[in-house]
């Protein structure tokens, strides 16, 4: 029986041979090459299927019978002694490859060769000195590749996701310190990603901080139980629609990657309450948390994972669950390090949840509140809400039907912190309540949005008397079709120190109200977007011009069809530090782009006159002139404009993405 001493000289041959099958050089082989004269390599011959043999030199036999050349005969003993060898010499081979240069070599040689290297743990190489001495054009790409947080990224959509290239990624990132970020989206119908792929990747990729599945049906607990078994290090785990993934494979991971501090979960329909509670009491460092759409998640998982991760939780994200108002009186006890809460849909929380929750005290360091599309948020519970949370900063509440003026007004004047303000299709709310808001929400609030509230309309009766709110520099009403210039002429009493209005889909506003708004502002704006105010004419282009070009920087007349050149020529003379303007779908001619193009103190970076009929080819030299500052043009259903003429924009303004 042959000694260990003896099969680790075989194995060491074994990998000579290896080695310089590979690479033609025996420079791998440990101890230096077998022969000591190296015209003897040529002795090297087989014997058959499993025997080679060494043989010393000897006279040369003398032979005259003729030479019968036999094509199967010759195919067949063509045949490498390599590829016969069983798995289990290989694997063995395969541990003692010297670098990650050599492995992946191996890699390409087969599948069978990458299936058995990417079942070796990095531990497990006998040689841990990676050499890497010597580095080929795509290995220096995948290097580059490397994130601003320092570890190497991947990802993998549609038909290359297979278990093939995660095994392959799993060989290619080990010599490179291994892969930190794995995202995989969809998968091979054919060859789809399964457990082998992330066996593969916990065995070569042990570093892996991030993993992001995406639709990713035939991957399960066993996969995700060989990533806990090995990726300790995992920080972020992103799981939506893995309907093979249940409570086992998630407790798993919180008994095995005690760093992990984000979690995402959306359309797991096998993952309850259990997973959630071993996440909350097994991961210390957890911070961000975000479920979706899981119908086993109650309140037992939301309640005993928020209780546990107490000190340290700091996002909550809960949208289109079962949970109840229980669930939400935890979150207001035990939420003492939340600063960002959200949620979304959840038929079964009432105005008592809200009310708890607010009571509750817990919430002393929440900063950010958005609630979209729950019935419980009412007068009621969102009063109770800001008294309890007394240092929030910014409230979007969205589709929720039942707040009334009333209670936006309460809500504002308990929030004393509160800075942002957004509300969308709130349709109970009308012209009272947003005054009254703004006259109740003290001194800093920065920030107000109402976007698509159908009760937000010019009342002929009169306003209370309010005082202004000297702290607003960005006001947002977009498509209320009802506002007008009634509402436009007490913002400006309101509102002096506005920087930055967006007024788009206002149709009812004209150069009357647009006109008060401008002259009371006193600060002077930077970003004015009244986009699809198709009664405003050149006349309150030209005023704000006037009044506030020496601080405009962004202005969009997109769908302003009023708008021609008079207003291009009055922008050109008085905005120098315009940066940014979108005149698209306006009655712009060849005239108002000559005239930005003559303004010599004008230096645009941003230009969009898409759907300008009337600009024509004429308008390529003010175009060139104006491309020595361009970043972006946008020339898109210019009818007038020849493809020639965008062909040499194109030429000429190498330095502009153009649009066409």
């Amino acid at each position: 029986m042959p000694n260990e001493q003896d099969r680790d000289g075989d194995f060491d041959r074994l990998i000579g041979f290896l080695c310089f099958w590979l690479t033609g050089s025996d420079d791998f082989c440990p101890g230096g090459s077998i022969y000591e004269n190296p015209k003897e390599a040529g002795r090297f011959l087989s014997l058959g299927r499993r025997v080679d043999l060494y043989y010393p030199p000897s006279k040369r036999s003398r032979n005259s019978a003729p030479f019968v050349f036999n094509q199967e005969s010759f195919e067949q003993n063509k045949q490498v002694s390599i590829d016969v060898l069983p798995e289990e010499c290989l694997f063995e081979i395969f541990k003692r490859l010297p670098g990650g240069e050599e492995r992946s070599a191996c890699a390409c040689v087969s599948k069978k060769w990458l299936s058995l290297l990417s079942n070796i743990h990095r531990d497990e190489f006998c040689n841990k000195n990676t050499n890497l001495s010597v580095k080929s054009q795509d290995e220096t790409t995948e290097e580059q590749e490397i994130e601003s947080c320092g570890y190497l990224s991947r990802s993998l959509e549609g038909k290359k996701a297979t278990d093939v290239r995660l095994a392959a990624i799993a060989v290619g990132t080990a010599s490179r310190g291994g892969l930190g970020k794995l995202m995989i989206r969809g998968s091979n119908s054919a060859r789809p990603v399964t457990n082998l792929g992330l066996k593969a990747i916990s065995h070569g990729c042990p570093s892996l901080r991030v993993l992001s599945m995406w639709n990713v049906s035939s991957v399960g607990d066993e996969g995700l139980c060989e990533i806990a078994r090995r990726c300790h290090l995992l920080e972020k785990l992103d799981l939506s629609q893995c309907p093979a993934i249940s409570d086992k494979g998630l407790a798993a991971i919180a008994r095995s990657c005690p760093n992990l501090t984000d979690l995402a979960l959306e359309s797991c329909s096998n993952i309850g309450n259990e997973g959630l509670q071993a996440i909350g009491k097994c991961c210390p460092k957890l911070k961000s948390v975000s479920i979706k759409n899981c119908p086993l998640v109650g309140d037992q998982g939301i309640a005993g994972l928020v209780s546990s991760a107490s000190d340290v939780l700091e996002k909550v994200k809960l949208q289109a669950l079962t949970i109840t108002d229980v669930c939400l009186a935890v979150i207001g006890c035990y939420g003492k390090a939340v600063t960002d809460l959200v949620l979304t849909n959840l038929p079964n929380v009432c105005e008592r949840g809200f009310w708890v929750m607010g009571n509750g005290h817990g919430l002393q360091k929440l900063k950010s509140l958005t609630v979209t599309s729950c019935q419980g948020a009412t007068d009621t519970g969102l009063e109770a809400v800001a008294k309890g949370c007394p240092n929030l900063k910014q409230f979007c509440l969205r589709k929720c039907l039942y707040l009334s003026d009333s209670g936006l007004v309460s809500f504002c004047k308990a929030a004393g912190s509160l800075e942002s303000l957004h509300l969308e299709e709130c349709h109970r709310i009308t012209q009272y309540g947003f005054f009254g808001a703004l006259s109740n929400s003290g001194a800093k609030l920065k920030a107000l949005a109402f976007v698509y509230c159908l009760g937000l309309k010019d009342l002929n009766l009169g306003l209370p008397v309010v005082s202004p709110c000297e702290s607003l520099c960005s006001l947002s009403i977009r498509n209320c079709p009802g506002f007008g210039n009634s509402g436009m002429a007490v913002l400006g009493q309101l509102c002096p120190q506005l920087q930055h209005v967006d007024f788009s889909g206002l149709e009812g506003i004209t150069d009357a109200g647009f006109l008060k708004l401008l002259k009371s502002t006193e600060a002077g704006l930077v970003k004015v977007n009244p986009s699809g105010c198709v009664n405003l004419t050149d006349k309150a282009v030209s005023v704000m011009a006037e009044l506030h070009g020496w601080t405009l920087e962004t202005v969009n007349l997109e769908g302003c069809r009023m708008i021609s050149d008079s207003g291009l020529v009055a922008i050109g003379e008085n905005c120098p530090l315009l940066s940014d303007l979108d005149i698209s779908r306006c009655a712009i001619t060849d005239f108002g782009i000559a005239s930005l193009a003559l303004a010599g103190q004008l230096n645009l970076q941003i230009l969009s006159v898409s759907g300008c009929s009337c600009v024509s080819d004429k308008s390529l030299p003010a175009l060139v002139k104006m491309g020595e500052t361009l970043l972006g043009l946008n020339l898109q259903q210019c009818n007038a404009i020849s493809s020639s003429t965008v062909d040499r924009l194109v030429e000429q303004l190498w330095r502009c993405d153009i649009l066409s």
